[in-house]
């Protein structure tokens, strides 16, 4: 091609291409039946601003992917982000975040409980100088209308009282999924955020504020309607990541919600253990090492499974590798015993102490095990 015929591209590309103001973010998992029409009301509410839709899909089963890739042979500002392996709906809205060159960025669910309507103010408000600009159902004006069952609903309340001891600002709904934000200052913080989890919210907030950068807030109120189609994501696992994530924001950061999520399960599976030991020996009238051995590999199994399910849920093991995954977790763990006693040994031999030694070797065993089989087991 000819600098000429170049030169004619570039300018013929300047007079009809429109670089969106407005990236928003739609981070899904089995949401077929939804993301057309929040596209289409995402549209509506928009009108002439220029904007694009990213939805960010965690590989869902119902085809969402094939929908979204559908809905972009028709509109051109519309797209899917398909990730296979990953899961997570902090990652999620960071990786897509990442790939628009929009200066603004809005991060919407796409079960049509946000009012995508208000996305105009949002803007507004962000153009007037705010970094952040949050859809609030508690401000003034806002409700949570039917969108949230009375259980929900406390939940929600008590999460928002956990989340406001960490925020350092005051933000009436810091556990909103529904938010926008200038890009910039979204990657900025990126790299420190939780990966895992299901809130990034006020993730955002604390994590800007400890870099010394933090965000001019601004609300916006607004309704929180019921979901369209398809079904929550909000279960017990979702609970307990938000904990582990407020717990680690509580450390300032020091300890990462996936360490105390293995810790959790470390803990339990020592309950496991003790109780499978007393089984053995009381109850089958095993011998005290026989009983032991069964004791420990159960407990092995226990802690396995639960960190599978639980601390790594978005690098979940299915089919060989789960099989592969627990050999190398149990060779791990045996590595980590022998850790725990060579330190122990080390410090009891010092000052003789039999907790503290005993704490630290558990402490060394409990950081060496999750450093590893995080490195290897779930890779």
């Amino acid at each position: 091609m000819s600098n000429g015929s170049l030169e004619d591209v570039r300018v013929e590309t300047a007079q009809t291409f429109r670089p969106p103001q407005l990236a928003v973010i739609v981070p899904s998992y089995n949401e077929r039946d939804n993301v057309e029409l929040l596209y289409e009301k995402v549209a509506v509410a928009l009108g002439d601003t220029p904007w694009e839709m990213i939805v960010v899909d965690d590989d869902s089963p119902d085809g969402t992917a094939d929908v979204v890739n559908e809905l972009s042979r028709v509109y051109a500002n519309i797209r899917c982000l398909r990730r296979f392996g990953r899961r997570g709906l902090a990652s999620a809205c960071v990786e897509g975040m990442a790939v628009t060159a929009a200066p603004y960025v809005a991060v919407i669910d796409a079960d049509l409980q946000h009012d995508e309507s208000i996305l105009p103010l949002m803007l507004a408000e962000a153009l007037s100088g705010a970094d952040l600009v949050v859809g609030s159902r508690f401000a003034e004006g806002g409700s949570a209308g039917d969108g949230l069952s009375a259980t929900r609903l406390s939940g929600s309340n008590f999460a928002n009282k956990l989340a406001g001891m960490i925020a350092g600002q005051a933000v009436s709904d810091p556990m909103s999924g529904f938010f926008l934000i200038r890009r910039e200052a979204a990657l900025a913080a990126a790299p420190k955020l939780a990966s895992d989890g299901f809130k990034i919210l006020i993730d955002l907030i604390v994590t800007s504020a400890r870099m010394g950068k933090p965000l001019e807030i601004a609300e916006v109120p607004y309704t929180f309607r019921p979901r369209h189609a398809g079904e929550s994501k909000m279960n017990p696992l979702v609970v307990i990541q938000y904990l582990g994530l407020w717990f680690s924001k509580m450390t300032g950061g020091a300890l990462p919600p996936s360490f105390l999520l293995f810790g959790l399960v470390g803990g339990t599976g020592v309950v496991v253990h003790l109780l499978t030991l007393g089984f053995f020996t009381s109850v089958l009238a095993q011998g005290f090492v026989v009983s032991q051995i069964a004791a420990t590999l159960i407990a092995m199994a226990w802690n396995f499974v639960l960190n599978n399910n639980l601390t790594y849920a978005d690098r979940k093991l299915k089919g060989p590798k789960l099989i592969t995954g627990f050999l190398s977790f149990c060779a791990i763990c045996a590595l980590g015993g022998i850790a725990n006693i060579s330190v122990a040994n080390a410090i009891y031999q010092w000052d003789h102490q039999t907790f503290i030694a005993g704490l630290s070797g558990a402490i060394m065993s409990s950081v060496f095990n999750y450093a590893v089989t995080r490195a290897f087991t779930w890779k």
